[in-house]
């Protein structure tokens, strides 16, 4: 079987095998049910978007949709077991009920701010009860750090759908640096979900734990891209954890700096920054 063949399996099992189940899940990862046929036929592609959402709505990787394992080698690096998250395979009403309380806790923590959102608020925009939370997340402790692992899965899939098919290591750190600006929409909400996961870990030891092995993924991801085009001849011979550091670092700043209005600062000027340091820092063959 070719990947392609693989992939198109392992999304069919995926779909509950009774009447509608298709038309159904193209509903609920919003794609056309005569594209979810088409690209299950071999006639067209899945695009890294519609990995991403079959992925999220399935509880599984995009990892595990295209090579077979949430930890198989991929382009990015891969999220540590504790960074992972804990949700399973859309099977059953639990399950479904848990992947929507945490997208919706997700989105009131990323919106409102941790502090402003209560279990009840996440009730109430579900229309079920505070024990029907609680079920699932005994605190809102539980809650925040399951927000944190789903933004590493969410970052994961996105960098893995996006970046597994670009071969030249310079294109795939511009693409990767791209899907990390806070864009209005999904991405900022994972900024602003990052912005109160920071503050949090300097006064919670066990946010602190898990944030360090999430934001360890995303810095790996970065020092291995720059090793590969260290290989390739397209990045200079420096330390490559070093560039990693810097990059990183530039990237947390510029993106605070968007998030909070910074007179002057936008994501084109994140953008730009991010651009000029790659092409003066890292690309082989600048002055």
């Amino acid at each position: 079987m070719s990947e392609s063949d693989e992939l198109r399996r392992r999304v069919r099992s995926l779909l509950h095998a009774r009447p509608g189940a298709q038309r159904e899940f193209a509903a609920a990862i919003g794609m056309d049910e005569s594209k979810l046929s088409k690209s299950l036929s071999g006639t067209r592609r899945f695009s890294p978007h519609e990995l991403v959402r079959i992925a999220e709505y399935s509880g599984v990787t995009v990892n595990w949709l295209l090579n077979g394992r949430d930890d198989a080698t991929t382009v990015t690096a891969v999220p540590a077991p504790t960074a992972r998250s804990r949700s399973a395979p859309v099977e059953g009403p639990q399950s479904e009920a848990r992947r929507r309380i945490l997208e919706t806790a997700w989105r009131l923590i990323a919106r409102r701010g941790y502090h402003q959102v209560r279990i009840s608020d996440i009730a109430r925009e579900l229309g079920t009860s505070n024990a029907a939370i609680h079920y699932y997340f005994p605190s809102k402790n539980d809650v925040l750090l399951e927000a944190l692992r789903r933004n590493v899965k969410l970052a994961f899939d996105r960098q893995v759908a996006e970046l597994h098919a670009i071969a030249d290591a310079r294109e795939r750190l511009v693409r990767l640096v791209e899907l990390q600006l806070p864009t209005p929409g999904v991405l900022h909400d994972e900024w602003s979900v990052w912005l109160q996961v920071w503050t949090e870990s300097t006064l919670n030891p066990a946010v602190r734990e898990l944030y360090n092995d999430a934001y360890d993924r995303w810095y790996q991801t970065i020092s291995m891209t720059i090793r590969t085009g260290q290989r390739q001849g397209v990045f200079r011979k420096q330390d490559a954890d070093e560039l990693a550091t810097r990059l990183s670092a530039l990237i947390d700043g510029l993106g605070i700096q968007v998030l909070t209005g910074k007179r002057g600062c936008s994501v084109d000027h994140m953008r730009a920054h991010l651009h000029d340091f790659i092409e003066r820092t890292i690309v082989e063959g600048r002055p």
